[in-house]
């Protein structure tokens, strides 16, 4: 089989590419050939691919430069053009897309029809029913206002970044799209990863019911073998970008009040100097800041963690920070909210808490910082069984597969 992979980046810039690159190497490791289909960006990874990639918002030249952006963002052209030469060159399968909104455009959904190619989309966010895709307003707080249908709300609201400008081209372009690309239209299957994620695409836009679906957590790469001991060195780890819809304040407030409890805080973003400011101003020594780390330096963070944390106050997924802690037998306390209810199972590979409830949150640390070295193994066990049930390349790759597999046919 040959599968057309697509996303915006060919880098990693996020977890969207984490999965979409592992889904990548998973199916060539089973003998399937990977074409990719992304734009261009500086960043880019070398690709034999990489003259089909149409511009991107960074790469354009000229002096119609924002203009063309600006068309680009609902509808782009050239990604149309070169799609079809590569579908013509390749003769893909089917199709996978990760992330295009508002980059790659459904300009693509009319040429992958014309070729009778399968499209599966992974639904990594909220875009397709949420015009600023996060389900957040622009005080930062859960707002379900459009309700799938009042994009304009997306403006009243100033959810996209603070700006009215952008958020009035996010919600247009949610009414361009709706009214000439709805994706129950152009979309063939839906991969969602997590249940709620699912759940709440359907709410807002019930077509999507009787599409074929399937939910499919996102995978790690290696399991370790067996449970850990209770750390030595029994510190607390975040890990992610340091921004307010992670709830790193509410993670720093209650560890104010809880010195023995120490804290590693690993990541950056444009919360990092307020979260600074909070815990010198409050004489924090149980907190230590230890900026970006990636690679070996953050996989032992993770290992050696005691708990690691994971405190958001949006809707958030499929964290690949639950993911990578499981991997590698670490429990996780994880706010109730979203999908991450779904993968931590209170008191058994972790534990839950009411998201931005200080308090709560407050309580749940001190149990955790009480419980016993065989407690301790035991959830350290349960969260490898959990992986090895649910987030393992094997249980990801025969559930694809076989999602695949009906389309193909079908076809």
């Amino acid at each position: 089989m040959k599968i057309l992979l697509i996303d915006v980046y060919n880098f990693n810039k996020g977890g969207a590419e984490t999965v979409c690159f592992n889904t990548g190497r998973l199916l060539e490791e089973h003998g399937h050939k990977v074409v990719y289909f992304t734009l261009k960006w500086k960043d880019n990874r070398p690709s034999p691919y990489s003259k089909y990639f149409p511009e991107s918002k960074e790469t354009r030249r000229g002096p119609l430069k924002q203009v063309k952006n600006m068309i680009n963002y609902f509808y782009h052209f050239e990604a149309a053009k070169k799609i079809e030469q590569l579908i013509i060159d390749e003769k893909p399968d089917v199709a996978h897309i990760h992330l295009m909104w508002g980059q790659i455009t459904p300009s693509i959904f009319p040429v992958l029809r014309k070729y009778s190619i399968p499209v599966l989309f992974t639904v990594h966010d909220y875009r397709i029913v949420c015009p600023a895709y996060t389900f957040r307003d622009g005080n930062g707080k859960i707002c379900e206002a459009c309700q799938g249908r009042y994009f304009y709300k997306c403006f009243t609201h100033t959810c996209c970044k603070g700006s009215k400008l952008m958020s009035a081209v996010m919600a247009a372009e949610q009414y361009f799209r709706n009214a000439f690309f709805n994706p129950a239209k152009y979309i063939d299957g839906f991969i969602y990863v997590s249940n709620f994620a699912r759940n709440i695409q359907e709410k807002y836009m019930p077509s999507l019911k009787s599409k074929p679906n399937i939910t499919l957590y996102n995978f790690s790469t290696s399991i370790v073998s067996g449970p850990k001991a209770m750390p030595t060195d029994k510190y607390f780890l975040f890990f992610g970008r340091l921004s307010y819809e992670k709830g790193v304040m509410t993670l720093l407030k209650a560890f104010k009040d809880l010195p023995q409890c120490h804290l590693r805080v690993v990541g950056t973003g444009p919360k990092e100097g307020e979260l600074k400011a909070f815990a010198r101003d409050n004489g924090m020594q149980n907190v230590a800041f230890l900026g970006y780390k990636t690679g070996k330096e953050l996989t032992d963070l993770v290992s050696n963690a005691y708990f690691v944390m994971v405190p958001s106050e949006w809707y958030e997924n499929n964290p690949m920070t639950i993911i990578e802690a499981y991997s590698v037998g670490t429990p996780v306390i994880g706010a109730r909210i979203g999908g991450i209810p779904e993968i931590v199972v209170n008191g058994q590979t972790g534990f839950q808490f009411e998201s931005g409830n200080v308090d709560d949150l407050r309580t749940i640390v001190k149990t955790a910082d009480n419980i016993s070295a065989d407690e301790y193994s035991k959830i350290s066990t349960n969260t490898i069984k959990f992986a090895n049930d649910n987030l393992s390349k094997e249980n990801y790759w025969n559930k694809l597969i076989g999602f695949y597999d009906k389309f193909v046919k079908m076809n």
